[in-house]
């Protein structure tokens, strides 16, 4: 970041400027990344797909009914046409990859994993690599568990892997990392083709290690005629062998495609992993909710279907990322105190602003009604060593809502880092 701060502005003016805001008595909401109402809108047609006992058979039988523990084959068709993995390596659940990602730990610790020489709960410790910023909900389950946290920095092309490799080569008690790989929560970043096939060719020390895969903007383009590719960490994984294959626990879903409430989530993995997960799982649950997943089989009809239904999306998304990043640019852009990344897709955007200062443009902008996600909560812990980062989320406000937001947090910015 350029730390050549402009210092020409006119403080005692801003001051000014935020007491009149204060007396609005605003209630702006930026904290997740929820889709906005008109996002919902969109899919409503899915609610009519199904109307009768037909609409409710699948190859394997009636969706109404107990079973098929691992979901109906045309929902794993349609991921697998989606997705580009094999039909048999996709299992389907519930709505929520966060559920299936939290039992998949759970799991961990108290029955091991495929390859395991006990469960992670009976180790002495167990670590976890964590990509920074990242996703605040998978430090949750590991702080709920009592997982070491391990942060990681973001470069451009992802997680530094060099010293992802040194770590994991080096210490048996690393037993995962957390990736998005695409559209990274919150910088936006994708991983690059060396940064997949790096952490495809991984050599871990744990023989149970596990890279956790959730790519839960696998098709979240804002440009969808700029779309940025992400390699396929399977294809790369299985021309080095089984070993390879089986560190890979992946997982997406259709929360943001269709309703977060009521979407269709999914876990990809080697043949040795989901033997050992559906072998536990069986004690959890007969089956998850199949009406749902033939729902969406009939709505979408392929992956085509699904595509065009994300330029729907697209076009409502686009407009607010738009109005966050040029707000952004118009009132911070060459002051030297804050830096962002435009991102291509996903749900959000990262600011780090002047160290030191992130949790103060937090309180500032909580004072006058604009409510962010809390400063440090991208880091493990809630701690970001330098105190500089915010996580924007531009999705659920209206527009005028959020240029209104945006103005206020550019404001504060400018309060906690110029005076």
């Amino acid at each position: 970041m350029n730390v050549n701060v402009n210092t020409t502005i006119d403080i005692d003016a801003l001051w000014r400027e935020y007491e009149d805001i204060k007396s609005r008595g605003y209630a702006l909401d930026l904290t997740r990344g929820k889709p906005g109402k008109s996002q919902l809108d969109i899919s409503m047609g899915m609610l009519d797909v199904v109307k009768s006992s037909a609409d409710c058979i699948s190859e394997v039988g009636d969706c109404r009914n107990y079973g098929v523990l691992d979901g109906i084959p045309e929902a794993k068709r349609l991921f697998s046409e989606l997705l580009d993995i094999p039909a048999e390596n996709i299992l389907v659940a519930g709505n929520s990859s966060l559920n299936i990602m939290y039992d998949s730990i759970i799991r961990a610790m108290q029955f091991g994993v495929y390859g395991s020489v006990r469960p992670w709960g009976r180790e002495k410790h167990v670590k976890f690599l964590c990509p920074v910023p990242g996703y605040d909900r998978h430090f949750a389950i590991c702080e709920s568990l009592g997982i070491e946290m391990i942060p990681v920095p973001m470069t451009d092309d992802g997680p530094d892997m060099d010293i992802v490799e040194e770590l994991v080569g080096s210490d048996a008690e690393i037993k995962g990392i957390w990736c998005v790989p695409k559209y990274s929560n919150p910088s936006g970043i994708t991983y690059s083709d060396e940064v997949v096939r790096r952490f495809a060719a991984l050599e871990p020390k744990a023989p149970d290690f596990r890279i956790y895969w959730d790519n839960a903007y696998a098709v979240h383009d804002l440009y969808p005629d700029d779309k940025t590719e992400l390699l396929n960490i399977f294809t790369e994984a299985k021309k080095l062998g089984r070993r390879n294959e089986n560190m890979i626990m992946y997982y997406a879903s259709t929360s943001k495609i269709t309703f977060p409430g009521s979407g269709v989530a999914i876990m990809a993995a080697s043949e040795d992993n989901l033997r050992r997960t559906k072998e536990l799982m069986s004690v959890q649950t007969i089956g998850y909710d199949k009406i749902n997943q033939i729902r969406h089989v009939k709505y979408f009809g392929n992956a085509d279907g699904i595509l065009r239904h994300m330029e729907e999306h697209a076009a409502l998304l686009r407009p607010k990322f738009e109005i966050v990043c040029d707000t952004l640019e118009r009132e911070l852009g060459g002051l030297g105190i804050a830096s962002w990344r435009r991102p291509k897709g996903g749900y959000f955007v990262s600011l780090d602003v002047l160290p030191g200062h992130a949790k103060k443009v937090y309180e500032l902008c909580r004072y006058v009604g604009v409510k962010l996600t809390e400063a440090g909560a991208t880091y493990p812990y809630h701690h970001d060593p330098e105190d500089k980062n915010l996580r924007i989320a531009p999705s659920f406000p209206e527009n005028d809502d959020l240029q209104t937001a945006m103005d206020v947090l550019c404001l504060c910015v400018k309060l906690a880092c110029l005076e």
